[in-house]
């Protein structure tokens, strides 16, 4: 007899194959557009055009963006991703010119985290809503996003969930808290501090002290083997940042720690300023389609904070985020650690037969900020190609469609009294919400994507395809377009210096924005050049809100 659809989603966090279905659903929801998406800027482009930097030079230890020194993040994703890059060339799948080898660290990292969330998770939650709590967690708009770009945080979101595992497991039980598992808790962080230095410690330190302090007893933490854990600990990353230090005379740990991390704290870094409360109001879209659930599963959640697992959870979950809460700079990832403790405090209620009702107001408004996000998600992708190409895109306009059958689903089986199927259907109908997005609208845009979009004139221009070294730019200065036409390329002050650089051998070819044409071209006149246009690109440059024109010249014979 053929499964019902609600059959299937109450039989599926009891499968008899769980980690096959949360990995099947996560590549599902996450490898449409993974390699079709071109590079983005800033942080993706600058942690790719490193890493293929690493690669190319064989230095591992220094981090370089074309011949500037990158003293912001440890080494951690740069040795995944040159690995990555290293294995696609090895079995031929790809080059370290493509974006999509640099991505998988970020979509491997995320799986484990996923896995490790449903691993972990079974013993405070159970076994069931552990299940859903991965699944959730799988589904969230920002960990989708997460995937899709090669830097850091998908990657540190896996330490952070196998670490709290680790402790979670130390606080219900340390009396059965093997050696073996505290090496595995302190060597899982030692590989978070490579990975983003503090963050991942921090979070087990916040959580550690928290439930100290709330239940005023800590002999649990002895379980954890702190007399030599520590030491594990930084022994994993104690090597890397002698060697760094030495390599850049001291100049990583200033730029690092006093350019990078405490800026952050102070002020808005690089424009990403935010109020305390931006993470609460953004949350219906972080969390997307999973924030209704957690809304209406945290006032039994902390009704329920004796309970051992739930308290273990809020200790997880409350201090990270209000840290976050309280840093200047604020990013839609930032807050991300706490998610898998969230997506199981929502699970747990969920699962639970004798759960309280969350009070009226909070239900409404979390099934109204899901028709928001929804509605606004679907509108904005129908409305994007018009707006950067002046085309409507049939694809686009799928999206509404099925963000509007995602929101109607879960609607009405909440209001059938099953919240768990409800979040499960929200998970797997967001498969085609991010496949339509990220695999169909985003790729086919073309002004967004000026970078490749260059290096595919100056490869029709060029003979042998080859630019590197032979290539200057004035105008757009953006990591994605560096990393689009090789390391080579010369970043021009201005138009006098694209019209010196032109003059300088045969061969070479200069890209001049507009702003800089009238000067590019009266040096030019000077210099006696014979300008030859040979193209130009139109785009837009999104992380400066501008429309811009290049023009690709050559100096002829």
């Amino acid at each position: 007899m053929p499964l019902s659809l609600r059959d299937l989603l109450d039989r599926l966090p009891e499968a008899r194959w769980p980690r096959l279905w949360l990995s099947l659903l996560c590549l599902a929801l996450w490898l449409p557009g993974l390699a079709s998406l071109p590079p983005g800027d800033r942080d993706e482009s600058r942690f790719a055009q490193a890493s293929r930097q690493m690669v190319d030079s064989g230095d591992y230890v220094r981090i370089r963006f074309g011949e500037e020194e990158r003293n912001k993040k440890p080494v951690g994703i740069h040795w995944a991703q040159a690995a990555s890059v290293q294995a696609v060339e090895a079995l031929s799948l790809g080059h370290r010119g493509e974006i999509w080898p640099y991505r998988l660290p970020s979509l491997l990292g995320a799986l484990l985290a996923v896995l490790a969330t449903h691993h972990w998770g079974r013993a405070l939650v159970g076994r069931r809503a552990a299940f859903l709590g991965a699944a959730l967690l799988a589904s969230c708009t920002v960990l989708v996003v997460e995937t899709h770009i090669a830097k850091t945080d998908a990657a540190l979101l896996a330490t952070v969930a196998a670490a709290m595992g680790l402790l979670g497991r130390a606080y219900l039980a340390p009396g059965a808290f093997t050696a073996r598992q505290a090496a595995a808790f302190w060597a899982v962080l030692g590989i978070s501090i490579l990975l983003k230095g503090p963050i991942g410690p921090m979070v087990a330190l916040l959580a550690g002290l928290t439930l100290v302090v709330a239940d005023r007893a800590g002999g649990w933490l002895r379980a954890l083997r702190p007399l030599w854990g520590v030491p594990l600990m930084l022994g994993m990353a104690v090597p890397w940042l002698v060697a760094i230090g030495i390599a850049t005379e001291g100049r990583f740990f200033a730029e690092a720690v006093g350019g990078d991390m405490l800026s952050k704290v102070g002020s808005g870094e690089e424009a990403h300023w935010g109020p305390p409360g931006y993470y609460a109001a953004t949350f219906a879209l972080a969390a997307f389609p999973a924030a209704f659930l957690v809304l209406r599963a945290l006032p039994t959640a902390w009704r329920d904070r004796m309970n051992p697992g739930t308290r273990f959870l809020l200790a997880w979950a409350a201090p990270t985020w209000l840290l976050f809460e309280a840093v200047a700079t604020k990013l839609p990832h930032y807050t991300l650690p706490a998610f898998p403790a969230l997506m199981l405090l929502a699970a747990a209620w969920a699962m639970d037969p004798l759960r309280r009702p969350a009070p009226r107001w909070l239900a409404m408004l979390g099934l109204g900020l899901l028709w928001l996000v929804a509605l606004a998600l679907g509108v904005a992708a129908a409305v994007l190609p018009w707006l950067a190409d002046r085309r409507v895109d049939p694809v686009a306009l799928l999206v509404l469609p099925a963000t509007l059958l995602l929101a109607w689903g879960v609607t009405r089986l909440l209001r059938g009294g099953t919240p768990a199927r409800a979040a499960l259907l929200g998970a797997f109908l967001a498969v085609p919400v991010y496949g339509l997005v990220l695999g169909g609208v985003l790729p086919r845009l073309e002004a967004p994507w000026v970078g490749p979009r260059l290096a595919a004139a100056l490869a029709q221009a060029a003979p042998t395809g080859d630019v590197q070294g032979e290539f200057g730019i004035t105008g757009y200065h953006e990591p994605s377009m560096v990393f689009a036409t090789g390391t080579g390329t010369a970043l021009l002050r201005d138009g006098v210096a694209a019209a010196a650089f032109l003059g300088a051998e045969p061969g070479r070819t200069a890209a001049v924005g507009e702003r800089e044409l009238a000067g590019f071209r009266a040096a030019a006149g000077q210099a006696g050049l014979n300008l030859r246009e040979i193209g130009s690109v139109d785009g837009y440059n999104y992380t400066r809100g501008r429309r811009l024109t290049l023009h690709l010249f050559q100096a002829a014979p």
